[in-house]
């Protein structure tokens, strides 16, 4: 070898473990990868053995985190304070809309479509009786309103008895044609019927008849009038003589405006849960009785 040759040296380097230094770092990020997986598994199982309230609140923290920003604690912890809405509302949003509770007092729409149907026809029955001379002298006393029970019709009695003789049960010739028009009209529903009969708080006095059996024997007189007016048979379902103990007038007990006979046009649903009682018969009509107070 001349003194001006260069010497190239070769040295030899062992790895061990196998493994280079280039892949020293990659299973970090493999166990990184699966560190998030095993969360995201966990946080689900979580989620679903919460109940109701809570994956409501998780749902609507991923739809607008913003509007949950504010909070200072969240459902981890138990806290409600992430959740902007009641109790009861996650449920609803969940379940189908035919399917969601209605609000206590609130009526349903097919209820809501009868009520307005029995109030038009209310208006109607009001513009049939406009329409006959005859009648028109009844229209200031006929009360037509829609009540928890339906659309109740109150013919309401004046001083000189309007639509009966003062302490009688028989209708006069006039009442009986308004009644009988009515129930062409009311036949035509599906709704049932019902007859209560009202006096007032002046005492009558006869043996073995009473303000009960007067209210009562008034009630049953309308329904024959009824009957023989045209409504559907079966269509009324009680016939009930209350006396005095539902006054129109509370504070005047003695006020004519207490003299009245009542027919209700129900609701399709509320009848259902009413017991359906019929009075007893009507004393014979053609019997005057013995007046001391007027009723």
């Amino acid at each position: 070898m001349s003194d001006g040759e260069k010497i190239t040296i070769i040295k030899k380097v062992n790895k061990r473990g196998g493994h280079g230094g280039h892949h020293g770092g990659a299973w970090k990020v493999a166990y990184a990868d699966f560190v998030t997986a095993m969360m995201a598994l966990f946080i689900v199982l979580w989620i679903v053995a919460n109940n109701v309230t809570v994956r409501a609140s998780v749902a609507d923290y991923f739809r607008d985190p913003g509007a949950m920003s504010k909070t200072s604690s969240g459902v981890m912890n138990g806290s409600n304070s992430m959740k902007p809405f009641s109790d009861t509302q996650p449920m609803q949003r969940m379940m189908p809309q035919d399917q969601q509770p209605q609000p206590t007092g609130t009526a349903s729409p097919p209820q809501q479509a009868e009520v307005e149907k029995l109030r038009q026809e209310g208006d109607r029955l009001m513009q049939m009786i406009a329409a006959i001379p005859d009648l028109i002298k009844f229209k200031d006393q006929i009360e037509i309103k829609i009540t928890k029970d339906g659309l109740r019709i109150e013919l309401i009695e004046q001083a000189e008895g309007l639509f009966f003789d003062i302490g009688s049960a028989r209708l006069k010739p006039d009442a009986m044609q308004l009644l009988k028009l009515m129930a062409s009209r009311i036949g035509t529903f599906p709704n049932d019927v019902v007859i209560e009969g009202h006096t007032d708080s002046r005492p009558y006095t006869r043996s073995g008849y009473n303000n009960w059996d007067l209210s009562t024997d008034r009630a049953n007189s309308a329904r024959r009038v009824i009957e023989e007016g045209g409504i559907r048979e079966r269509q009324i379902t009680s016939v009930n003589g209350y006396a005095d103990r539902r006054l129109k007038n509370p504070d005047k007990p003695l006020d004519y405006a207490n003299r009245r006979v009542t027919i209700l046009v129900a609701f399709s649903a509320s009848l259902s849960t009413e017991p359906k009682t019929i009075a007893p018969a009507a004393a014979p009509l053609v019997q005057k009785p013995i007046i001391v107070g007027r009723n």
